[in-house]
């Protein structure tokens, strides 16, 4: 009998921040997945046909509720996923604060902005997450943001973490996961993000004119190591949700 392949939702808030290097992953394991603009203002379907959510970033804020209303019931959709159906969840950058948020964390702006090829450490409990297995202690990532995680939630796990950010990276029980740093990025992304206007303020506000190029330039001589980062983290999810068995 033939396995019912693994079906996503992916919950997007601007159509260039998508799963990126992700769907590489996604199509080589046979994983069926839906992407939501909300945005755009399409609508949040019912949670109980998909195996995972999956909740990418974006330009906005978690507490711009007033300019983006449709952000309170994906918050209300992020919690009944995680709290009610223990659902596997992955979030990044914004998925990441949208978790927090969802679960009585607190976000706000951050006291310093991270925008470049930076290093983020784990913690003794990331060292200990099988989420993080075969992650270095410190390894290189993609930061841009200028939100943060200032509070993680009750009962979460710090996995990963920064001076200038504490909760770069976190756990919930055994199927949640959120990253503050971009794991998902290929070659299109730094100049596809550096096109949005908000994104690209950001960087020169922290880098100064030019800014674009170099990053450009620092993320491809790394992007090996970053893919590489990427794939292990996307069997690590996996595993730990069960769709795997461990190896």
């Amino acid at each position: 009998m033939a396995t019912k392949p693994l079906k996503f939702l992916v919950f997007q808030h601007i159509a260039c921040e998508h799963p990126g290097t992700f769907r590489d992953y996604f199509a080589a394991d046979g994983v069926e997945w839906d992407a939501v603009e909300l945005d755009e203002g399409e609508a949040i379907p019912e949670l109980e046909g998909y195996d995972a959510l999956w909740v990418m970033g974006g330009p906005m804020d978690t507490w711009q509720e007033d300019d983006n209303p449709w952000l309170v019931a994906e918050k209300a959709a992020i919690r009944r996923a995680v709290v009610d159906l223990k659902m596997p969840y992955m979030g990044l950058c914004l998925g990441h604060q949208l978790l927090a948020d969802a679960l009585g964390g607190k976000v706000g702006p951050a006291a310093e902005p991270e925008i470049g090829i930076l290093e983020v450490h784990r913690t003794d409990a990331g060292k200990q997450s099988p989420f993080l297995k075969d992650i270095p202690d410190t390894s290189w990532c993609l930061q841009w943001h200028s939100a943060e995680v200032l509070q993680a939630p009750e009962g979460a796990r710090v996995l990963v973490s920064t001076p200038a950010c504490q909760v770069q990276a976190m756990s919930i029980g055994g199927r949640a996961f959120s990253i503050q740093y971009h794991v998902e990025i290929d070659e299109t992304t730094v100049p596809m993000w550096g096109a949005i206007p908000e994104y690209a303020d950001a960087l020169e506000n922290a880098a100064g004119a030019g800014a674009l190029e170099r990053f450009k330039a620092e993320a491809d001589a790394r992007m090996p190591q970053l893919k590489a980062d990427s794939a292990k983290l996307y069997e690590n999810f996996m595993t730990a949700c069960g769709f795997r068995n461990a190896p």
